[in-house]
């Protein structure tokens, strides 16, 4: 990632170029990514391609849109690398209902250190609803986060599991992944019926004091006053994506029926 794309980077975040790659400044990244940056799988149904490089994922972030996991902690890590972090990509299999496993590669998350040696820290702005900020990578107490009470437990088989208030959120592999280790797994989550990516439409930020979501044409906003659901009229959903997330789009996305 070349300094202008950094420097356009972090301007769409509205953030500023750390002095130093410690733990305060991504903090403040990992908050802020949150807020500015939507969870959305809408190129999946609008026809677009996906492209799992750096340059390609930082590029549609500063173009006004978001991405999945893959997308928004692949372009992260670039972002983070580039400011002076060591980063590595790591693969996740996500907890399903009954506890069930998604497939192998199901998850991206990233293992950060800072330039100062701080960390390591465990970095995701890619799940959707997580941590608000990093959590240690090696405590396996509770963290204590604006999102819950977060656990990383160790596994028999040395993964790590990723816990939020109690409940298993993923489990973790420890071995750095490349992006490309990601791609057949990313094709699976745009073309699988059995994928919920491909079954149902979401876009979500966090807010300062809440979460505003979008999914197809219902929109929740909640925040310190509480919770407004509404079901949008099909003129209004195009104004939604404009107003609440940043995203000018032509035409509505829509799930297209499913094969299979």
């Amino acid at each position: 990632m070349d300094s202008a794309l950094v420097d356009a980077y972090l301007k769409h975040l509205g953030a500023e170029r750390p002095a130093v790659a410690d733990e305060g400044a991504l903090r403040a990244l990992h908050e802020r990514h949150q807020i500015v940056v939507p969870f959305e799988n809408l190129s999946i149904h609008l026809g677009q391609d996906i492209v799992l490089e750096e340059s390609a994922l930082a590029a549609k972030i500063t173009g006004g849109r978001g991405g999945f996991c893959y997308e928004l902690n692949g372009a992260f890590g670039g972002l983070l690398g580039a400011l002076g972090y060591g980063v590595s990509l790591l693969a996740a299999r996500v907890f399903g209902d009954g506890g069930r496993l998604g497939p192998p590669y199901d998850h991206m998350a990233l293992r950060v250190t800072g330039a100062d040696g701080g960390g390591p820290w465990l970095a995701d702005v890619g799940f959707g609803r997580h941590s608000r900020h990093p959590l240690r990578y090696d405590e396996r107490g509770d963290q204590h986060d604006p999102a819950g009470v977060f656990r990383i437990e160790e596994t028999d088989a040395g993964d790590l599991r990723v816990l939020r208030d109690g409940a298993p959120q993923y489990l973790l592999e420890q071995r750095p992944r490349e992006p490309a280790d990601f791609e057949a797994t990313c094709w699976w989550q745009r073309t699988s019926p059995a994928s919920h990516f491909r079954r149902s439409l979401v876009c979500s930020r966090l807010t300062e004091d809440g979460r505003v979501t979008l999914g197809g044409r219902t929109l929740v906003i909640t925040d310190s006053q509480g919770r407004e659901e509404r079901t949008l009229a099909p003129d209004e959903v195009l104004p939604a994506y404009r107003d609440y997330f940043g995203i000018a789009l032509e035409r509505e996305p829509v799930v297209a029926p499913l094969d299979g």
